[in-house]
């Protein structure tokens, strides 16, 4: 039985603001993710190293970044987990993805990870994400104490937390 969210909770199926919409990530957006992906390897190292080291490899293949796509929209469906992708206005490109896990860490619900895709961090996109999920998340989600790891906590602490 999956408990990460109350069976009653109406999980959110988007988020738009005058910059992006948030919708639930699908295989149908394999191109699209996949090119913000692999514009992005070295930018996303440096987001997720410590966590994935070995996401996303330089050779990934469409056919890899189609089964994780996969997976994460099967898991938002049995609400196991919800992975989000950031979604320009006019849905012609993939800006970036983020990510709402259950945590095993102890005093907290949830992780939550999210990047933009590399071109747009100069845009300031990035940091205008984070504030926009952190809201979202305080007034539409039912977590109370919420992580997110790199942004609020460092890396060091956040592995060194049981």
């Amino acid at each position: 039985m999956n408990n990460f969210v109350p069976a009653n909770f109406s999980v959110p199926k988007t988020l738009e603001t005058e910059r992006l919409r948030l919708r639930m990530l699908t295989v149908n957006d394999v191109v699209k993710d996949y090119d913000a992906v692999m514009t992005s390897v070295d930018h996303l190292k440096g987001v997720f190293g410590p966590l994935f080291p070995d996401w996303p490899a330089k050779d990934m293949t469409l056919e890899e970044d189609l089964s994780n796509l996969g997976w994460h929209q099967s898991e938002f469906q049995f609400r196991r987990s919800f992975t989000y992708t950031v979604a320009s206005l006019d849905e012609s490109r993939i800006l970036g993805c983020v990510y709402i896990f259950p945590t095993a860490k102890s005093g907290y619900d949830t992780e939550i990870y999210m990047w933009v895709r590399e071109s747009e961090v100069k845009n300031g996109l990035d940091e205008y994400l984070f504030r926009t999920v952190r809201k979202w998340i305080t007034d539409k989600w039912p977590f109370k104490k919420v992580a997110y790891p790199s942004r609020e906590i460092d890396w060091k602490t956040w592995k060194s937390l049981k």
